[in-house]
């Protein structure tokens, strides 16, 4: 069997017989033109970003791996986490419950240089409210 021929099986219980299909030159050169086309531009900045649950999950990792936030929380089990916006500055607002405190944490981003993630750090923490 030659590299331009392909063999195609179908299960027995189909009742069909295995067929041979010929792969024309043509064919083989548009599969390799996608192949490169899509390895060409298929790998873009924009598609190295992360979706927006993975973006959050970014975030909530910075506020819950900060031992400023967790002593200004003093260490006590988080009720609810959200959210809430974003300052003036840009900076992205998170507010975390506790059952004896309501704090603020704001996270500045900072962008990838070239493909990749965007990482967050502490920018503020507010008090205890």
């Amino acid at each position: 069997m030659d590299f331009a021929t392909a063999l195609v099986s179908v299960s027995p219980a189909c009742n069909f017989r295995s067929t041979n299909i010929k792969v024309e030159p043509a064919m083989k050169f548009s599969h390799a033109a996608l192949f490169f086309l899509g390895a060409t531009f298929g790998a873009s900045p924009a598609d190295a970003a992360l979706s927006g649950f993975y973006d959050s999950i970014e975030q909530i990792s910075t506020i819950f791996e900060s031992h400023d936030v967790s002593n200004r929380l003093r260490q006590a089990p988080i009720g609810h986490i959200a959210n809430t916006g974003t300052r003036e500055d840009g900076a992205k607002e998170w507010e975390i419950r506790t059952q004896d405190c309501d704090l603020k944490v704001y996270l500045t981003a900072t962008p990838p240089k070239g493909p990749g993630k965007t990482t967050y750090a502490i920018a503020d923490i507010g008090n205890c409210e």
